[in-house]
C-alpha cells in the first residue's frame, strides 16, 4: 500500500470550467487559512483503501492512522510504502506487527501513486467550491470518497512500474 497525508480546507484555487459562450463565469474563491490532514493509503493492486482525517501531520496522530490500517486489514502483511516525513521515521511510532514500512527517495511525490487520488478527489468534489466550515469540507472530502470504488483506486494507482513489481493480473 502507498501512504500520504494531504491537507484539505477552506482555501480555494480558482480552476478551468465551462460556461456559454460569450459569458464569464465566476466562482467562488476565500483564502481562510482552516484545514485538516488527512491520513491515506492505497493498494494498487487490488484498489482497497483506508483515508482518516485529522487534525495535523505528526507522531501521534500517524500511530493512530498506523493502528486503523491494521485494524482493517488484520489479516495482511502490508507493505507501507511512504515518503521520508519527520513522523513517517520518528522513534514515537508504534508500527504493528503486520505493517512493515518501505521509504522512497527524498522529494519524490511522483513517485507514489496517492498523490494521484488527492488530486482525483480535489478534481471531483473542491474544484472551484467554497465551503462555509471545515466541517464542511470533511463532509465533502468523505461524500467523495464514498461515491469512488476500489476499482476508480485501482485504475488511477496501478502504474506500469508498479504492475511489473507486483505482477500485475
Amino acid at each position: 500500500m502507498f501512504e500520504d497525508e494531504a491537507g484539505f480546507g477552506r482555501i480555494s484555487e480558482p480552476a478551468n470550467c465551462w460556461a456559454p459562450p460569450k459569458c464569464r463565469p465566476s466562482v467562488p474563491n476565500q483564502k481562510i487559512r482552516e484545514y485538516r490532514t488527512v491520513y491515506g493509503a492505497v493498494s494498487p493492486q487490488d484498489g482497497a483503501s483506508i483515508f482518516m482525517v485529522l487534525e495535523k501531520g505528526n507522531t501521534e496522530n500517524m500511530n493512530i492512522f498506523l493502528k486503523a490500517l491494521s485494524e482493517k486489514f488484520p489479516d495482511d502483511l502490508i507493505l507501507l510504502i511512504l515518503d521520508q516525513a519527520s513522523y513517517h521515521k520518528s522513534k514515537g511510532l508504534k508500527i504493528p506487527k503486520n505493517i512493515t514500512f518501505f521509504h522512497l527517495l527524498p522529494r519524490c511525490p511522483q513517485m507514489n501513486p496517492i498523490e494521484t487520488v488527492w488530486r482525483e478527489i480535489r478534481k471531483r468534489g473542491f474544484k472551484n467550491k467554497a465551503f462555509k466550515s471545515i466541517a464542511e469540507v470533511i463532509d465533502k472530502f468523505y461524500e467523495v470518497i464514498s461515491k469512488m470504488t476500489q476499482k476508480v483506486f485501482q485504475s488511477i494507482t496501478s502504474w506500469p512500474w508498479i504492475e511489473s513489481v507486483i505482477g500485475g493480473d
